[in-house]
């Protein structure tokens, strides 16, 4: 395959018509927003039958910062999607034999966080609570994300004693605060 037959074909399968295939060839940044486009109607499709062949030619672009990030962002939708752990971890594990073709370790490993963050997340939003030996295991990023949006209040507590940053911290300390005075 090449570039040009790997970008075609993932326009074509998406129904994007608009996007000049030799102009997403030459310019990274044209395909980079091709690319988000594509994972947004993959995203969208309520089959999941594809992501993994769509990943792989995704991943196979010489840019691979560019491709790195479209993968994150289809791995932050589904997440968003699922309605568990349990299927964000059966659908993850599919494409982690195409996230390993990545030639740099650091992109590789980068996925690999990501959906950690987003197992550990849904984990949370189905009732687990967890440690902060857990809580430590993810990143600044997530445990931001948690303080952000949890209505735990177990959660919130542990993340406004041992999140890593002190703005997480915070936001979870004035999250929690803000929560006991509604509800008395």
């Amino acid at each position: 395959m090449t570039l040009h037959s790997d970008v075609a074909e993932l326009l074509a399968g998406a129904g994007i018509l608009d996007v000049d295939v030799d102009d997403a060839v030459a310019d990274e940044h044209v395909r980079g927003s091709a690319y988000q486009r594509v994972v947004s109607v993959t995203a969208s499709s309520r089959s999941r039958d594809r992501d993994r062949a769509i990943v792989a030619t995704i991943l196979r672009d010489p840019h691979e910062m560019g491709s790195k990030t479209a993968v994150v962002a289809l791995v932050d939708r589904i997440a968003m999607k699922v309605t568990g752990p349990a299927e964000f971890q059966q659908w993850s594990a599919e494409l982690l034999p195409e996230i390993d073709q990545l030639k740099t370790e650091g992109y590789r490993e980068f996925i690999r966080r990501r959906i950690h963050d987003w197992l550990f997340y849904l984990s949370i939003k189905d009732g687990h609570v967890p440690t902060a030996a857990e809580l430590a295991k993810v990143t600044d990023w997530m445990q931001r994300v948690l303080a952000e949006e949890s209505t735990s209040p177990a959660v919130l507590a542990l993340l406004a004693e041992s999140a890593n940053t002190k703005k997480t911290r915070a936001i979870a300390k004035n999250r929690a605060g803000s929560r006991k005075l509604r509800t008395k």
